[in-house]
Formats: structure tokens, sequence, C-alpha cells
């Protein structure tokens, strides 16, 4: 499907505590839809590099404020993809030196266009470009248990490192930064549970919907 640039991309913004499921529902939408009619940009990859840190630095060192990104060149990234540009960006791995040399991430403008991450209602210039903005949220016992299954297998930090994080960082910056964008989503998705058939169904009723109003108007 040729991508018309008359036409403007339609933004999604997915946001959520961490824990709450957003890497699952995010990759479960993408699924249906082929790769040349969506394009993902994560405000992951917009870290401001924290440099070499040893353990007991990396366990103080705050990820989870919105100080921690590069909330300017986000931005305009974001503007040029809306633009209909392609842009560069350098993988960010989490000052994990198991993951080996970043990737440099090819992402190409696409009609409909999906920002992930923790600030992305947050952040006001953002906030304001987003068509649909989407809140995922889950109990916090349940969350915690999702993030210490990722950065203990995934990242290789240590319990202490994860709890410290969880209770001086991470459950601070959800009461201050992502809470009180929960009531101004368009749709929030409670995801307690750990059956996929339950997000699947979600993912495919809302990517039937913008089938409908994005793709098939430019196709």
């Amino acid at each position: 499907m040729a991508f018309q640039m008359n036409k403007k991309p339609y933004l999604i913004g997915i946001s959520g505590g961490s824990g709450s499921g957003k890497t699952f529902f995010l990759n479960s939408f993408l699924n249906h839809f082929n790769p040349s009619d969506v394009c993902l940009i994560s405000q992951d990859d917009y870290y401001i590099p924290a440099g070499d840190l040893t353990p007991e630095e990396n366990k103080l060192y705050n990820f989870d404020i919105p100080s921690s990104f590069d909330e300017e060149h986000f931005t305009s990234d974001i503007q040029k993809i809306l633009n209909g540009e392609t842009i560069y960006k350098k993988e960010y791995t989490f000052n994990n030196k198991q993951a080996g040399d970043p990737k440099i991430l090819e992402i190409k403008s696409a009609p409909i266009i999906v920002l992930e991450g923790l600030f992305v209602l947050h952040f006001q210039k953002i906030a304001e470009l987003i068509d649909m903005k989407i809140f995922i949220d889950s109990d916090a016992n349940i969350a915690l248990k999702r993030r210490l299954k990722r950065d203990l297998e995934e990242r290789g930090w240590d319990i202490d490192n994860v709890m410290y994080k969880w209770t001086n960082h991470i459950l601070p910056a959800y009461q201050t930064y992502l809470r009180p964008y929960r009531d101004t989503a368009d749709k929030v998705i409670v995801n307690n549970t750990n059956v996929p058939d339950d997000i699947l169904l979600i993912t495919e009723e809302i990517s039937r919907d913008l089938k409908k109003r994005v793709l098939e108007l430019i196709s």
C-alpha cells in the first residue's frame, strides 16, 4: 500500500506503569498490521545516556522520571515521522553490557504511528499530537512480579537493585507522572491476567476499527 503524504498519519500513544504489560499489548497490536502500515517509536530509545555506571550507581540512578529522557529529540523525531521522513536512532540497551553493541534503528513513516513509553502522555507537546491515547494499567503486586521477571532474567539485575528502584523510583513516578493521565486516555485497558487471549481480543478490536478509519481511507 502506497503511503500518500497528503494524509496526516494517525498517531497512537500507548502509556502505562512499569510491569503493566505494555510490551505484550504492543506486540499483539502490531501483529494485526502489515509492516508498511504502521511504525513504532519507543520512548526508551531516547534515554539520556547515563554513562558507565557501577552496579551501585545503577541502583541509585533514577531512570523513571521525565528528565531521564531527551524530550526535545523525541519530539523532533516524531515531527519528522509525521512529515513522512525516515529517522535513524541508536537503540538504547539500559546499560546492559551483555546486550552487545546497540543497533541503529531505521524508522520509516507510515499511515499509523505508534508511540510507546512511560511519559508519552506527560510530555505536553507530544500529547497534543496524539489522536488516540491508550493507557495500560495493572495492580501493583502483579506489575511488580512482571518487573522482577524481566529485570532479573533479561537485564541481569539483582533483586536488591530491582526492589530499591520499585520502591524509590517506579511507584513514586507512577503516582506523579502516569496515574494523573489515566483518566484522560481514550481507552484504559486493565491487564491483571496473564491470559494472552484477553489482550489479543482487545488489540483485534482496536486494529479492526483503525483499519476502517485510517487505512481504508488511503487505499
